[in-house]
Protein backbone atom coordinates (compact mmCIF):
# COMPACT_ATOMS: atom_id res chain seq x y z
CA UNK A 1 0.00 0.00 0.00
CA UNK A 2 1.33 3.43 -1.01
CA UNK A 3 0.53 5.56 2.03
CA UNK A 4 1.08 8.79 0.08
CA UNK A 5 -1.92 8.03 -2.14
CA UNK A 6 -4.39 7.91 0.74
CA UNK A 7 -6.95 10.64 1.29
CA UNK A 8 -7.09 12.25 4.72
CA UNK A 9 -10.23 10.32 5.64
CA UNK A 10 -8.75 7.02 4.44
CA UNK A 11 -5.57 7.62 6.42
CA UNK A 12 -7.57 8.61 9.50
CA UNK A 13 -9.56 5.36 9.37
CA UNK A 14 -6.36 3.31 9.14
CA UNK A 15 -4.75 5.24 12.00
CA UNK A 16 -7.79 4.77 14.24
CA UNK A 17 -7.88 1.05 13.43
CA UNK A 18 -4.15 0.91 14.32
CA UNK A 19 -3.41 -0.61 10.88
CA UNK A 20 -0.75 2.05 10.31
CA UNK A 21 1.06 4.39 12.68
CA UNK A 22 1.40 8.15 12.47
CA UNK A 23 5.19 7.72 12.30
CA UNK A 24 4.90 5.35 9.32
CA UNK A 25 2.56 7.75 7.54
CA UNK A 26 4.76 10.76 8.24
CA UNK A 27 7.93 8.94 7.17
CA UNK A 28 6.27 7.96 3.89
CA UNK A 29 5.51 11.59 3.08
CA UNK A 30 8.94 12.81 4.18
CA UNK A 31 10.55 10.18 1.91
CA UNK A 32 8.42 11.32 -1.01
CA UNK A 33 9.29 14.96 -0.33
CA UNK A 34 13.00 14.06 -0.34
CA UNK A 35 12.60 12.19 -3.62
CA UNK A 36 10.57 14.81 -5.48
CA UNK A 37 11.72 18.18 -4.15
CA UNK A 38 14.84 18.48 -6.34
CA UNK A 39 12.44 18.60 -9.32
CA UNK A 40 9.26 20.08 -7.86
CA UNK A 41 10.41 22.72 -5.33
CA UNK A 42 7.06 22.94 -3.53
CA UNK A 43 8.53 23.51 -0.04
CA UNK A 44 10.46 26.48 1.35
CA UNK A 45 11.06 24.65 4.66
CA UNK A 46 10.65 20.96 5.46
CA UNK A 47 10.17 20.39 9.21
CA UNK A 48 11.16 16.72 9.30
CA UNK A 49 12.29 16.60 12.93
CA UNK A 50 9.21 18.46 14.17
CA UNK A 51 6.94 16.24 12.08
CA UNK A 52 8.42 13.05 13.50
CA UNK A 53 8.14 14.43 17.03
CA UNK A 54 4.47 15.29 16.47
CA UNK A 55 3.85 11.89 14.85
CA UNK A 56 5.32 10.03 17.83
CA UNK A 57 3.14 12.08 20.19
CA UNK A 58 0.12 11.30 18.02
CA UNK A 59 0.82 7.57 18.19
CA UNK A 60 0.84 7.75 21.98
CA UNK A 61 -2.54 9.51 21.94
CA UNK A 62 -3.96 7.04 19.39
CA UNK A 63 -2.81 4.11 21.52
CA UNK A 64 -4.71 5.67 24.42
CA UNK A 65 -7.88 5.69 22.34
CA UNK A 66 -8.05 9.43 21.60
CA UNK A 67 -9.97 10.52 18.50
CA UNK A 68 -9.03 14.16 17.75
CA UNK A 69 -10.17 15.14 14.21
CA UNK A 70 -6.70 15.21 12.61
CA UNK A 71 -4.74 13.07 15.05
CA UNK A 72 -1.60 11.78 13.31
CA UNK A 73 -2.47 13.24 9.89
CA UNK A 74 0.36 15.07 8.06
CA UNK A 75 -0.30 18.47 6.44
CA UNK A 76 1.61 21.26 4.72
CA UNK A 77 1.19 24.99 5.44
CA UNK A 78 1.57 27.88 3.05
CA UNK A 79 4.57 29.88 4.22
CA UNK A 80 2.50 32.97 4.94
CA UNK A 81 0.99 31.50 8.12
CA UNK A 82 2.90 32.23 11.31
CA UNK A 83 4.40 29.16 13.00
CA UNK A 84 6.01 29.50 16.42
CA UNK A 85 9.67 28.52 16.24
CA UNK A 86 9.55 27.78 12.50
CA UNK A 87 10.56 30.47 10.04
CA UNK A 88 7.81 32.21 8.09
CA UNK A 89 9.23 33.86 4.98
CA UNK A 90 6.26 34.77 2.76
CA UNK A 91 8.81 33.73 0.08
CA UNK A 92 10.37 37.17 0.46
CA UNK A 93 13.95 38.22 1.16
CA UNK A 94 12.67 40.76 3.65
CA UNK A 95 11.41 37.93 5.91
CA UNK A 96 13.88 35.24 4.87
CA UNK A 97 15.06 34.57 8.43
CA UNK A 98 11.96 35.65 10.37
CA UNK A 99 10.87 33.18 13.07
CA UNK A 100 7.50 34.12 14.63
CA UNK A 101 7.06 33.86 18.41
CA UNK A 102 3.46 32.64 18.01
CA UNK A 103 1.19 30.44 15.86
CA UNK A 104 -1.53 31.67 13.56
CA UNK A 105 -5.04 30.84 14.79
CA UNK A 106 -5.44 28.13 12.14
CA UNK A 107 -2.11 26.57 13.14
CA UNK A 108 -3.23 26.54 16.79
CA UNK A 109 -6.38 24.71 15.76
CA UNK A 110 -4.51 22.21 13.60
CA UNK A 111 -2.12 21.43 16.45
CA UNK A 112 -5.02 21.04 18.91
CA UNK A 113 -6.64 18.63 16.46
CA UNK A 114 -3.47 16.52 16.38
CA UNK A 115 -2.14 17.38 12.92
CA UNK A 116 1.49 16.73 11.95
CA UNK A 117 3.18 19.63 10.13
CA UNK A 118 5.44 18.47 7.28
CA UNK A 119 6.67 21.95 6.37
CA UNK A 120 5.98 25.34 4.83
CA UNK A 121 5.17 25.65 1.12
CA UNK A 122 6.37 28.09 -1.52
CA UNK A 123 4.26 30.99 -2.79
CA UNK A 124 4.40 34.15 -4.82
CA UNK A 125 6.08 36.75 -2.60
CA UNK A 126 3.53 38.00 -0.04
CA UNK A 127 0.90 36.05 -2.05
CA UNK A 128 1.18 38.50 -4.95
CA UNK A 129 0.99 36.45 -8.10
CA UNK A 130 -0.70 33.71 -10.08
CA UNK A 131 2.18 31.37 -10.90
CA UNK A 132 4.50 31.04 -7.85
CA UNK A 133 7.24 32.48 -10.07
CA UNK A 134 7.34 35.62 -7.92
CA UNK A 135 8.88 33.72 -5.02
CA UNK A 136 12.17 35.30 -3.99
CA UNK A 137 13.73 31.84 -3.67
CA UNK A 138 12.73 29.64 -6.64
CA UNK A 139 9.69 28.85 -8.79
CA UNK A 140 7.58 25.80 -8.01
CA UNK A 141 6.79 23.47 -10.90
CA UNK A 142 3.53 21.83 -11.88
CA UNK A 143 3.55 18.06 -11.13
CA UNK A 144 1.66 17.36 -14.37
CA UNK A 145 4.33 19.06 -16.49
CA UNK A 146 7.51 20.33 -14.85
CA UNK A 147 7.91 22.96 -17.58
CA UNK A 148 4.69 24.64 -16.45
CA UNK A 149 3.54 26.72 -13.48
CA UNK A 150 1.41 25.28 -10.66
CA UNK A 151 -0.62 28.49 -10.42
CA UNK A 152 -0.44 30.87 -7.52
CA UNK A 153 -0.07 32.26 -5.10
CA UNK A 154 -0.62 28.99 -3.19
CA UNK A 155 1.28 27.06 -5.86
CA UNK A 156 3.53 25.27 -3.40
CA UNK A 157 0.57 23.90 -1.45
CA UNK A 158 -1.25 22.83 -4.63
CA UNK A 159 1.82 21.16 -6.13
CA UNK A 160 2.63 19.34 -2.88
CA UNK A 161 -0.86 17.86 -2.63
CA UNK A 162 -1.08 16.95 -6.33
CA UNK A 163 2.34 15.28 -6.22
CA UNK A 164 1.58 13.25 -3.10
CA UNK A 165 4.05 15.14 -0.92
CA UNK A 166 1.20 15.90 1.50
CA UNK A 167 -2.37 14.62 1.69
CA UNK A 168 -3.68 18.15 2.23
CA UNK A 169 -2.48 21.68 2.84
CA UNK A 170 -3.63 25.14 3.80
CA UNK A 171 -3.48 27.99 1.33
CA UNK A 172 -4.71 31.57 1.27
CA UNK A 173 -6.96 33.22 -1.29
CA UNK A 174 -7.02 36.98 -1.94
CA UNK A 175 -8.09 36.94 -5.59
CA UNK A 176 -8.07 33.24 -6.43
CA UNK A 177 -4.87 32.02 -4.81
CA UNK A 178 -6.40 28.75 -3.53
CA UNK A 179 -8.81 27.97 -6.36
CA UNK A 180 -6.64 28.82 -9.37
CA UNK A 181 -3.63 26.66 -8.36
CA UNK A 182 -6.02 23.91 -7.28
CA UNK A 183 -7.48 23.95 -10.80
CA UNK A 184 -4.07 24.00 -12.50
CA UNK A 185 -2.81 21.10 -10.35
CA UNK A 186 -5.95 18.98 -10.44
CA UNK A 187 -7.01 19.09 -6.77
CA UNK A 188 -9.85 20.57 -4.71
CA UNK A 189 -9.36 24.03 -3.21
CA UNK A 190 -11.90 25.88 -1.06
CA UNK A 191 -11.98 29.61 -0.43
CA UNK A 192 -14.36 30.10 2.53
CA UNK A 193 -16.69 33.02 3.14
CA UNK A 194 -14.77 36.11 4.24
CA UNK A 195 -14.57 35.89 8.04
CA UNK A 196 -15.39 32.17 8.26
CA UNK A 197 -11.74 31.43 9.19
CA UNK A 198 -9.66 33.64 11.48
CA UNK A 199 -6.92 35.65 9.81
CA UNK A 200 -4.98 36.06 13.07
CA UNK A 201 -1.37 35.17 12.30
CA UNK A 202 -1.84 35.32 8.54
CA UNK A 203 0.70 37.80 7.15
CA UNK A 204 -1.60 40.33 5.53
CA UNK A 205 -1.67 41.17 1.82
CA UNK A 206 -5.12 42.77 1.39
CA UNK A 207 -7.05 42.62 4.64
CA UNK A 208 -10.58 42.95 3.21
CA UNK A 209 -9.96 40.11 0.73
CA UNK A 210 -7.59 37.56 2.35
CA UNK A 211 -9.04 34.25 3.49
CA UNK A 212 -7.43 30.95 4.55
CA UNK A 213 -8.74 27.66 3.21
CA UNK A 214 -8.07 23.94 2.69
CA UNK A 215 -6.56 22.19 -0.35
CA UNK A 216 -6.83 18.42 -0.80
CA UNK A 217 -7.63 15.72 -3.33
CA UNK A 218 -11.27 15.47 -2.33
CA UNK A 219 -14.11 17.70 -1.20
CA UNK A 220 -14.60 15.38 1.78
CA UNK A 221 -11.03 16.03 2.97
CA UNK A 222 -11.61 19.78 2.59
CA UNK A 223 -14.77 19.41 4.69
CA UNK A 224 -12.75 17.68 7.42
CA UNK A 225 -10.13 20.43 7.43
CA UNK A 226 -12.61 23.31 7.28
CA UNK A 227 -14.42 21.93 10.31
CA UNK A 228 -11.18 22.25 12.28
CA UNK A 229 -10.01 25.71 11.17
CA UNK A 230 -13.35 27.57 10.90
CA UNK A 231 -14.94 29.52 13.73
CA UNK A 232 -14.93 32.75 15.67
CA UNK A 233 -11.71 34.22 17.05
CA UNK A 234 -11.80 37.35 19.24
CA UNK A 235 -8.30 38.28 17.98
CA UNK A 236 -9.68 38.86 14.47
CA UNK A 237 -12.36 41.56 14.37
CA UNK A 238 -13.59 40.25 11.00
CA UNK A 239 -14.07 36.65 12.18
CA UNK A 240 -17.76 35.71 12.00
CA UNK A 241 -19.53 34.61 15.21
CA UNK A 242 -21.70 32.01 13.45
CA UNK A 243 -21.41 28.44 14.78
CA UNK A 244 -19.44 25.93 12.73
CA UNK A 245 -21.60 23.17 11.23
CA UNK A 246 -20.55 19.56 10.75
CA UNK A 247 -19.27 19.89 7.21
CA UNK A 248 -18.70 16.14 6.85
CA UNK A 249 -22.34 15.48 7.74
CA UNK A 250 -23.42 18.09 5.18
CA UNK A 251 -21.83 16.02 2.41
CA UNK A 252 -24.76 13.60 2.68
CA UNK A 253 -27.58 13.89 0.16
CA UNK A 254 -27.90 14.28 -3.57
CA UNK A 255 -28.35 17.12 -6.06
CA UNK A 256 -32.04 16.69 -6.81
CA UNK A 257 -33.70 20.10 -6.71
CA UNK A 258 -30.41 22.02 -6.67
CA UNK A 259 -30.61 25.15 -8.83
CA UNK A 260 -27.36 25.82 -10.71
CA UNK A 261 -26.76 29.14 -12.46
CA UNK A 262 -24.24 29.46 -15.28
CA UNK A 263 -23.01 33.08 -15.62
CA UNK A 264 -22.64 33.88 -19.32
CA UNK A 265 -19.89 36.47 -18.64
CA UNK A 266 -17.53 33.70 -17.50
CA UNK A 267 -17.64 32.03 -20.92
CA UNK A 268 -16.20 34.94 -22.87
CA UNK A 269 -13.17 35.72 -25.02
CA UNK A 270 -9.93 34.39 -23.54
CA UNK A 271 -11.44 31.12 -22.35
CA UNK A 272 -9.57 28.22 -23.94
CA UNK A 273 -11.92 25.98 -25.99
CA UNK A 274 -10.74 22.83 -24.20
CA UNK A 275 -11.37 24.41 -20.80
CA UNK A 276 -14.86 25.53 -21.84
CA UNK A 277 -15.69 22.05 -23.14
CA UNK A 278 -14.56 20.38 -19.90
CA UNK A 279 -16.47 22.83 -17.70
CA UNK A 280 -19.66 22.56 -19.75
CA UNK A 281 -19.40 18.76 -19.58
CA UNK A 282 -19.06 19.04 -15.79
CA UNK A 283 -22.17 21.24 -15.61
CA UNK A 284 -24.01 18.66 -17.72
CA UNK A 285 -22.92 16.04 -15.18
CA UNK A 286 -24.48 18.13 -12.39
CA UNK A 287 -27.72 18.17 -14.40
CA UNK A 288 -27.50 14.39 -14.85
CA UNK A 289 -27.23 14.09 -11.06
CA UNK A 290 -30.55 15.90 -10.64
CA UNK A 291 -29.70 19.61 -10.62
CA UNK A 292 -31.59 22.13 -12.75
CA UNK A 293 -29.34 24.36 -14.84
CA UNK A 294 -30.04 27.76 -16.35
CA UNK A 295 -28.09 30.76 -17.57
CA UNK A 296 -27.70 33.94 -15.52
CA UNK A 297 -26.01 37.30 -16.05
CA UNK A 298 -23.50 38.98 -13.73
CA UNK A 299 -23.11 42.19 -15.76
CA UNK A 300 -20.36 43.84 -13.70
CA UNK A 301 -18.00 40.84 -13.90
CA UNK A 302 -15.90 42.53 -16.58
CA UNK A 303 -14.86 45.24 -14.12
CA UNK A 304 -13.68 42.80 -11.45
CA UNK A 305 -10.00 42.64 -12.39
CA UNK A 306 -9.72 46.43 -12.67
CA UNK A 307 -11.42 47.00 -9.31
CA UNK A 308 -9.32 44.31 -7.63
CA UNK A 309 -6.03 45.75 -8.87
CA UNK A 310 -6.88 49.06 -7.25
CA UNK A 311 -8.30 47.76 -3.96
CA UNK A 312 -5.79 44.97 -3.26
CA UNK A 313 -2.64 47.05 -3.99
CA UNK A 314 -4.04 49.93 -1.91
CA UNK A 315 -4.42 47.61 1.08
CA UNK A 316 -1.02 46.05 0.38
CA UNK A 317 0.57 49.50 0.33
CA UNK A 318 -0.71 50.09 3.88
CA UNK A 319 0.01 46.57 5.18
CA UNK A 320 3.54 46.36 3.82
CA UNK A 321 4.53 49.75 5.22
CA UNK A 322 5.45 47.92 8.45
CA UNK A 323 8.49 46.23 6.82
CA UNK A 324 11.17 48.77 7.55
CA UNK A 325 13.92 46.56 8.99
CA UNK A 326 13.75 48.15 12.44
CA UNK A 327 12.19 45.46 14.65
CA UNK A 328 12.42 42.32 12.51
CA UNK A 329 13.23 41.08 9.04
CA UNK A 330 15.91 42.09 6.57
CA UNK A 331 17.70 45.33 7.44
CA UNK A 332 20.37 47.41 5.70
CA UNK A 333 22.61 49.67 7.77
CA UNK A 334 22.88 53.17 6.29
CA UNK A 335 24.10 56.64 7.32
CA UNK A 336 20.57 57.87 8.05
CA UNK A 337 17.35 56.19 9.16
CA UNK A 338 15.62 57.25 5.94
CA UNK A 339 18.42 55.77 3.83
CA UNK A 340 18.08 52.54 5.81
CA UNK A 341 14.34 52.41 5.08
CA UNK A 342 14.88 52.98 1.37
CA UNK A 343 17.66 50.42 0.99
CA UNK A 344 15.97 47.81 3.17
CA UNK A 345 12.77 47.93 1.11
CA UNK A 346 14.58 48.26 -2.22
CA UNK A 347 16.66 45.14 -1.56
CA UNK A 348 14.10 43.19 0.49
CA UNK A 349 11.06 43.39 -1.80
CA UNK A 350 10.86 41.78 -5.22
CA UNK A 351 9.66 43.48 -8.44
CA UNK A 352 6.00 42.43 -8.25
CA UNK A 353 5.63 43.50 -4.63
CA UNK A 354 7.17 46.88 -5.45
CA UNK A 355 4.85 47.24 -8.44
CA UNK A 356 1.78 46.65 -6.29
CA UNK A 357 2.95 48.93 -3.48
CA UNK A 358 3.43 51.72 -6.02
CA UNK A 359 0.06 51.06 -7.65
CA UNK A 360 -1.66 51.11 -4.28
CA UNK A 361 0.14 54.20 -3.03
CA UNK A 362 -0.77 56.03 -6.23
CA UNK A 363 -4.44 54.99 -5.99
CA UNK A 364 -4.61 56.31 -2.41
CA UNK A 365 -2.73 59.55 -3.06
CA UNK A 366 -4.29 63.01 -2.86
CA UNK A 367 -6.16 63.87 -6.03
CA UNK A 368 -6.51 60.26 -7.16
CA UNK A 369 -8.35 58.61 -4.25
CA UNK A 370 -11.83 59.49 -5.56
CA UNK A 371 -10.98 58.73 -9.18
CA UNK A 372 -9.50 55.31 -8.50
CA UNK A 373 -9.84 53.73 -5.06
CA UNK A 374 -13.29 55.09 -4.22
CA UNK A 375 -14.63 54.22 -7.66
CA UNK A 376 -13.23 50.70 -7.35
CA UNK A 377 -15.06 50.26 -4.04
CA UNK A 378 -18.32 51.34 -5.72
CA UNK A 379 -17.74 48.77 -8.46
CA UNK A 380 -17.12 46.18 -5.75
CA UNK A 381 -20.59 46.93 -4.37
CA UNK A 382 -22.13 46.49 -7.83
CA UNK A 383 -20.38 43.12 -8.24
CA UNK A 384 -21.72 41.97 -4.86
CA UNK A 385 -25.21 43.12 -5.87
CA UNK A 386 -24.99 41.02 -9.05
CA UNK A 387 -24.28 37.95 -6.94
CA UNK A 388 -27.05 38.80 -4.46
CA UNK A 389 -29.60 38.93 -7.29
CA UNK A 390 -28.30 35.69 -8.80
CA UNK A 391 -28.66 33.85 -5.49
CA UNK A 392 -32.33 34.82 -5.32
CA UNK A 393 -32.80 32.36 -8.23
CA UNK A 394 -29.94 29.90 -7.78
CA UNK A 395 -28.35 27.87 -5.00
CA UNK A 396 -24.95 27.58 -6.68
CA UNK A 397 -23.18 29.21 -9.62
CA UNK A 398 -20.89 27.14 -11.86
CA UNK A 399 -18.01 28.64 -13.86
CA UNK A 400 -14.48 27.83 -15.02
CA UNK A 401 -11.91 28.33 -12.27
CA UNK A 402 -9.18 29.45 -14.68
CA UNK A 403 -9.62 30.55 -18.30
CA UNK A 404 -6.60 28.43 -19.28
CA UNK A 405 -4.74 25.33 -18.23
CA UNK A 406 -1.28 25.73 -16.68
CA UNK A 407 0.94 27.96 -18.79
CA UNK A 408 4.67 27.55 -19.31
CA UNK A 409 7.21 28.85 -16.81
CA UNK A 410 8.38 32.29 -17.90
CA UNK A 411 5.55 32.74 -20.38
CA UNK A 412 3.85 35.65 -18.57
CA UNK A 413 6.56 36.99 -16.28
CA UNK A 414 7.25 39.98 -18.53
CA UNK A 415 3.55 40.72 -19.08
CA UNK A 416 1.89 41.64 -15.76
CA UNK A 417 -1.52 42.22 -17.36
CA UNK A 418 -1.58 38.72 -18.89
CA UNK A 419 -0.62 37.33 -15.48
CA UNK A 420 -3.35 39.35 -13.73
CA UNK A 421 -5.98 38.00 -16.14
CA UNK A 422 -5.21 34.48 -14.86
CA UNK A 423 -7.57 35.28 -11.97
CA UNK A 424 -10.39 36.78 -14.02
CA UNK A 425 -12.81 33.99 -12.99
CA UNK A 426 -11.94 33.99 -9.29
CA UNK A 427 -11.50 37.67 -8.35
CA UNK A 428 -15.23 38.62 -8.23
CA UNK A 429 -15.81 35.99 -5.51
CA UNK A 430 -13.26 37.69 -3.24
CA UNK A 431 -14.63 41.15 -3.94
CA UNK A 432 -18.07 39.92 -2.82
CA UNK A 433 -16.72 37.98 0.19
CA UNK A 434 -18.32 34.72 -1.01
CA UNK A 435 -17.22 31.09 -0.69
CA UNK A 436 -15.98 29.27 -3.77
CA UNK A 437 -14.51 25.84 -4.48
CA UNK A 438 -12.56 24.46 -7.42
CA UNK A 439 -12.99 20.77 -8.23
CA UNK A 440 -11.12 18.80 -10.95
CA UNK A 441 -13.36 18.33 -14.00
CA UNK A 442 -11.15 17.13 -16.86
CA UNK A 443 -7.90 17.47 -18.76
CA UNK A 444 -6.70 19.31 -21.85
CA UNK A 445 -3.55 17.88 -23.41
CA UNK A 446 -2.74 16.13 -20.14
CA UNK A 447 -3.23 19.26 -18.00
CA UNK A 448 -6.00 19.58 -15.38
CA UNK A 449 -9.09 21.78 -15.65
CA UNK A 450 -11.10 23.06 -12.68
CA UNK A 451 -14.84 23.67 -12.24
CA UNK A 452 -15.58 26.57 -9.89
CA UNK A 453 -18.68 26.44 -7.71
CA UNK A 454 -19.76 29.68 -6.00
CA UNK A 455 -22.35 30.06 -3.24
CA UNK A 456 -23.91 32.74 -1.04
CA UNK A 457 -22.26 33.60 2.29
CA UNK A 458 -21.72 30.64 4.66
CA UNK A 459 -22.81 28.06 2.09
CA UNK A 460 -19.56 26.06 2.32
CA UNK A 461 -21.45 22.93 3.30
CA UNK A 462 -23.62 23.13 0.19
CA UNK A 463 -20.65 23.78 -2.10
CA UNK A 464 -18.74 20.86 -0.63
CA UNK A 465 -21.78 18.60 -1.05
CA UNK A 466 -22.07 19.53 -4.72
CA UNK A 467 -18.33 19.00 -5.24
CA UNK A 468 -18.50 15.69 -3.34
CA UNK A 469 -21.44 14.41 -5.40
CA UNK A 470 -19.62 15.38 -8.58
CA UNK A 471 -16.46 13.56 -7.43
CA UNK A 472 -18.49 10.47 -6.55
CA UNK A 473 -19.72 10.40 -10.16
CA UNK A 474 -16.35 11.10 -11.83
CA UNK A 475 -12.75 9.98 -11.47
CA UNK A 476 -10.75 13.06 -12.48
CA UNK A 477 -9.44 13.48 -8.91
CA UNK A 478 -8.16 9.90 -8.84
CA UNK A 479 -5.66 10.50 -11.63
CA UNK A 480 -2.09 11.16 -10.55
CA UNK A 481 0.73 13.10 -12.20
CA UNK A 482 3.40 11.14 -14.14
CA UNK A 483 6.19 12.05 -11.69
CA UNK A 484 7.03 8.45 -10.84
CA UNK A 485 7.57 7.74 -14.53
CA UNK A 486 10.08 10.59 -14.72
CA UNK A 487 7.52 13.14 -15.95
Amino acid sequence: MDLTQLTLLEARALLRAREISAVELTDAYLARIAALEPRLRAFVTVTADLARLQARAADVRLAAGEEAPLLGLPLALKDILCTAGVRTTCSSRILENFVPPYDAAVVERLRAAGAVVLGKTNLDEFAMGSSTENSAFFPTRNPWDLARVPGGSSGGSAAAVAAGEAPAALGTDTGGSIRQPAALCGIVGLKPTYGRVSRYGLVAFASSLDQIGPMARTAADCALLLGVIAGHDPRDATALPDPVPDYLAELEGDLRGLRVGVPREYFAAGLEPGVEAAVRAAIAQLAALGASVDEVSLPHTEYGVAAYYLIAPAEASANLARYDGVKYGYSVAAPTLLDSYFRTRAEGFGPEVKRRIMLGTYALSAGYYDAYYLKAQKVRTLIKSDFDRAFERFDVLATPTSPTVAFRLGERVADPLAMYLSDVCTIPVNLAGLPGVSVPCGFVDGLPVGLQLIGPPLSEGRLLRVAHCYQQATDWHRRTPPLDEGG
